[in-house]
């Protein structure tokens, strides 16, 4: 089984497999806020935008995952990136992670919703057990706001990656289950609704 490459649309955010079409916009969301720059987010820099496309492709055809262009439909304005990765078909578990927003839609409902679709699209469509969420320690902002997901926080992975810099990072799993997820749907379906969410810029 592998991700078929599906579009997955809400009312605040379309979620398109990423392609070439979307490089250009995607530089355009990475410029606004000099997100490269946040030495707890692995963004990629405009230059190595070609490299990030290229990967998200080998991740699909891999099965791995998928990898989208995050979309706000007001503007059909292309906002950051998010994906599914790490697949264990398997053991019916998925990764949601390498999330990234522009400093404007930063603060928006937009990456809750896009949350709430790819978690129903895993746990609904792909039939998945176990969905995780990874961050960097150091990323206070991201493990508060995957908190206020609904996920629950499982436990620190000391010396887990070597960031771009150089530096050791010590990151944070957390993880939302099939039996967790109608609960999680209603409670995310009621902050969209009424509430302007934080987002997880830089899982």
């Amino acid at each position: 089984m592998k991700f078929d490459e599906i579009t997955l649309e809400g009312k605040y955010v379309k979620l398109e497999p990423l392609t070439e079409k979307h490089k250009e916009g995607l530089c355009e969301a990475i410029r606004d806020g000099d997100l490269w720059n946040l030495h707890v987010t692995l963004v990629p820099h405009p230059s190595d935008i070609d490299s990030f496309i290229n990967t998200a492709r080998e991740v699909r055809e891999s099965g791995d995952g998928l990898c989208f262009a995050t979309i706000n439909k007001d503007n059909n304005q292309i906002v950051g990136s998010t994906r599914f990765m790490k697949a264990n078909i398997p053991n019916q578990r998925v990764e949601i992670g390498f999330t990234f927003l522009s400093k404007k839609a930063q603060k928006t409902r937009m990456n809750t919703e896009a949350k709430m679709l790819m978690l129903s699209h895993a746990f609904e469509q792909m039939q998945f057990n176990r969905v995780e969420l990874l961050t960097d320690y150091l990323n206070t902002k991201s493990r508060n706001a995957i908190l206020r997901l609904g996920a629950k926080e499982e436990g620190l992975l000391r010396s887990h990656m070597v960031m771009p810099d150089g530096r050791i990072r010590d990151s944070v799993i957390f993880s939302i289950i099939k039996g967790e997820w109608p609960g999680i749907k209603q409670h995310l379906a009621f902050k969209i609704n009424e509430q302007k969410t934080v987002s997880t810029t830089g899982m």
